[in-house]
C-alpha cells in the first residue's frame, strides 16, 4: 500500500485533520514525536499573535495502538484553540441568518476586498464565492500544522534508519547569511539553528535579520527570504530516472513549491550550475577508503540527487519565500462587490515567516523521502523493512 495523506480544516475551524495511509506496522510512536515538530513551526521571530494563541498538540485517534502503529490508517487531529471566537462565523452547520446577532456575526467577519498576493480573488472567482472567507480559511498556511504532523511522523520512521533531516535560514529581506562564516558541518550548523530564533547559523546575520524585520513590522510591510533543508544519510537508489513522475528531485520541488509563498525551489547549486563549466559543477567520483562502504566524492553540487535517484550524498534544498502579502498598510485592490477601488483587507498576520517555512519544508521533504523509501523497500511491518533495506545494502556495498 502506498503511502499517502490527506488534510483537513480551516484556519479558524474546529481543528485540523491528517489522514495518513500506508504507514507500516510496528513502528513506536507518541504524541510527542508529533508536538516537539508543531512546536518548532510556531516559533520564530517575525510569528503574528496567532501562535499566542495556538500551542498545537497532536491528538491521534485511529492506527495507533499502545503506542505502537497497527498498519491501519493513522488519524492526527490539532484543535484549534481560536475556534471558541468563531463557532458561529465558521460553523458547519446552518445558522439562523435571520437572527440580528447570528447576522452581524457573520458580516463583521465578511471578506469582500481581496488581498493581491494572496488566492483571495483568483479563489473567489474559481468557487464563485461572494465571501471571500471561505478562501482564506483554507488557503492560509495555518493548514501546514496538519502537514508538519504528518512529516514528524515520517521523520520519526526514516530516522529509524539513520535519515535526519533538519533546516536554517539563510536570507531575511535583503540580509543574506555570510557563507564563509557558517560551519563546515551540518551537525554544528544544526545545533546553531536550533538555539536561534530566526533558525540562522549566522549570529551576526541574525542580529542584522532581527533588525530588518522590526523596522518592516515599523513600516506595516512583510519580508520574505531563503531556507535550506538537508536530509543526512539517504542511502543510494530512492527515487529513479525511468519515468518522469518518479524522478525525486522534480517530487521535491513538488512538494516545496506546494507551502504557501513558495516561489521558487532549488537543489544542489542550484541555479548556479548554470553558470559553470562542468568541469566544475559535476562530483568526481573516487574509490572506497577504509572508512567507508561506500564510493567518495568531494564535493555535493548536485545537492545529493543525480539523475532522479538519491546517490549517497546529504541532498541538500533550497526555497525561496515571498513576503507574506497581508500587510497592515494594505496595498490597492477592488471591492469583488461592486468591482470598484478599494484598499486591500487585513487580518491578524506574521511580519516574516521563513523560520517557520524551513520547518514546513523538513516535513514536505520527510515525506517525498518517505515515499520513496517505502516503495523501495516497503513491506507491511517495521520488521519487514528492515530485513529488505539491509539486505539492499549489502548488495550495493559490496559493488
Amino acid at each position: 500500500m502506498a503511502f499517502r495523506f490527506l488534510t483537513s480544516g480551516e484556519s479558524h475551524g474546529k481543528c485540523l485533520t491528517a489522514i495518513i495511509e500506508g504507514i507500516p506496522a510496528g513502528i513506536p510512536l507518541k504524541p510527542d514525536d508529533i508536538d516537539k515538530h508543531l512546536a518548532r513551526r510556531q516559533q520564530g521571530y517575525g510569528r503574528g499573535d496567532r501562535m499566542k494563541i495556538e500551542q498545537d498538540r497532536v491528538l491521534i485517534n485511529s492506527g495507533v495502538r499502545h503506542g505502537m502503529t497497527t498498519g491501519a490508517p493513522v488519524c492526527f487531529e490539532i484543535e484549534n484553540k481560536d475556534w471558541q471566537n468563531w463557532q458561529v462565523t465558521m460553523s458547519s452547520q446552518a445558522v439562523d441568518i435571520n437572527n440580528p446577532s447570528i447576522s452581524e456575526l457573520i458580516t463583521q467577519k465578511k471578506i469582500t476586498h481581496v488581498r493581491p498576493g494572496h488566492a483571495d480573488l483568483p479563489g473567489a472567482l474559481k468557487y464563485n464565492h461572494q465571501d471571500i472567507r471561505n478562501v482564506l480559511e483554507r488557503s492560509s498556511a495555518r493548514e501546514t500544522a496538519a502537514r508538519v504532523a504528518v512529516g514528524a511522523l515520517a521523520s520519526t520512521i526514516l530516522g529509524i534508519f539513520n535519515i535526519e533531516i533538519f533546516s536554517h535560514v539563510l536570507r531575511i529581506g535583503p540580509v543574506n547569511v555570510d557563507s564563509e562564516s557558517l560551519p563546515v558541518n551540518y551537525n554544528i550548523i544544526r545545533e546553531f539553528a536550533e538555539k536561534s530564533e530566526l533558525r540562522c547559523a549566522d549570529y551576526s546575520a541574525s542580529i542584522a535579520m532581527k533588525k530588518a524585520i522590526d523596522e518592516a513590522k515599523e513600516a506595516g510591510d512583510s519580508f520574505g527570504g531563503l531556507f535550506e533543508v538537508v536530509a543526512l544519510g539517504v542511502p543510494v537508489g530512492l527515487g529513479s530516472y525511468v519515468h518522469w513522475d518518479k524522478r525525486l528531485d522534480g517530487l521535491i520541488a513538488q512538494a516545496i513549491m506546494s507551502i504557501p509563498g513558495i516561489k521558487t525551489v532549488s537543489i544542489g547549486l542550484g541555479k548556479a550550475s548554470s553558470e559553470i563549466p562542468g568541469s566544475k559543477l559535476h562530483d568526481e567520483i573516487y574509490p572506497k577508503n577504509d572508512d567507508s562502504k561506500d564510493y567518495q566524492r568531494k564535493t555535493n553540487h548536485s545537492g545529493g540527487i543525480e539523475g532522479g535517484i538519491s546517490n549517497g550524498n546529504p541532498i541538500v534544498l533550497k526555497g525561496a519565500m515571498k513576503p507574506i502579502p497581508t500587510l497592515k498598510k494594505p496595498l490597492k485592490s477592488i471591492n469583488l462587490e461592486n468591482g470598484e477601488e478599494h484598499i486591500a483587507h487585513y487580518e491578524r498576520s506574521d511580519v516574516c515567516a521563513v523560520p517557520a517555512a524551513g520547518i514546513v519544508g523538513e516535513s514536505m521533504l520527510a515525506i517525498v523521502l518517505l515515499q520513496a523509501f517505502l516503495e523501495k523497500f516497503g513491506g507491511d511491518s517495521l520488521e519487514e523493512i528492515k530485513v529488505n533495506y539491509e539486505n539492499y545494502c549489502n548488495m550495493y556495498q559490496k559493488r
